[in-house]
């Protein structure tokens, strides 16, 4: 990396880079990682992990560059963090279960706020704003629930979905009206509750949806295949014969063993 961003010799792409236009990048590549967990298979694992330490790299890189830090402070700065972070494996303190080490985690790293100066005594303190929203938003429910701001249970939750939806077709009415609707607003509501019944399944946001857009995806080119063996265009059929298609699609999943 140093010699792909040296000025004499280097690469012009890589010379032309700095921290924000990487992370676009640094983001996808942890979400390849994931795909490549979520498909089981290992030998992309390693392919995309080796992508995602390129990109730890090259900011350790331009950071060295302007002289802030180097790829082995980095190392440095997570290996204090395990350390100081599991006191019941480097230390004399014992953690009884997997939920009394992320509880001595919590409360470590709020003393480690505070040391640093953060003097904000809000439970939703240090959340970063960086994060994937519909993760943000879990962040945020898990927080509140620690102070006791949470459902009991899923049901009330689903009340609060369906009452959510209304308020959204509410507001497509509005907007069929004419009047100033706000739709951005009630359907960012009717994700937020959507991210909190994920939440209180147990169910990963970003696993569902992940699964949900590869089914889409799935059945689409099904679609698509199965028009064109029919001798049909896909665009050219209407809304209703598409329907068709998509439940022939379901039909044949479900009769496959």
């Amino acid at each position: 990396m140093a010699r792909l961003r040296d000025p004499q010799g280097g690469c012009p792409w890589d010379l032309a880079q700095d921290f924000s236009s990487i992370a676009p990048y640094t983001v996808e590549e942890a979400y390849e990682v994931a795909d490549a967990i979520d498909r089981g298979d290992l030998d992309d694992l390693r392919d995309e992990l080796g992508d995602l330490l390129l990109q730890v790299v090259f900011h350790a890189q331009m950071a060295q560059e302007q002289g802030a830090f180097d790829f082995g402070d980095v190392v440095a700065s997570i290996s204090g963090k395990m350390l100081r972070r599991h006191p019941h494996v480097f230390g004399d303190a014992h953690a009884a279960d997997a939920g009394a080490v992320v509880a001595d985690w919590e409360r470590i790293k709020q003393q480690e706020r505070a040391d640093a100066g953060d003097t904000d005594p809000s439970a939703l303190a240090g959340i970063a704003r960086g994060l994937p929203e519909w993760q943000r938003a879990l962040k945020l429910q898990k927080r509140a629930a620690r102070t006791g701001f949470d459902w009991p249970d899923a049901a009330p939750v689903l009340d609060k979905l369906r009452e959510e939806a209304d308020e959204v077709q509410a507001e497509f009415a509005a907007a069929a009206a004419g009047g100033e609707a706000r739709l951005e607003e009630e359907i960012g509501d009717l994700l937020f509750v959507c991210a909190n019944l994920a939440r209180h399944a147990e169910v990963d946001v970003g696993s569902a949806l992940r699964r949900a857009n590869l089914k889409f995806e799935r059945r689409f080119r099904a679609m698509e295949a199965l028009a064109a063996a029919r001798g049909q265009s896909l665009p050219a059929l209407d809304l209703v014969q598409q329907e068709a298609l998509w439940q022939a699609v379901k039909r044949d999943e479900q009769d496959s063993p």
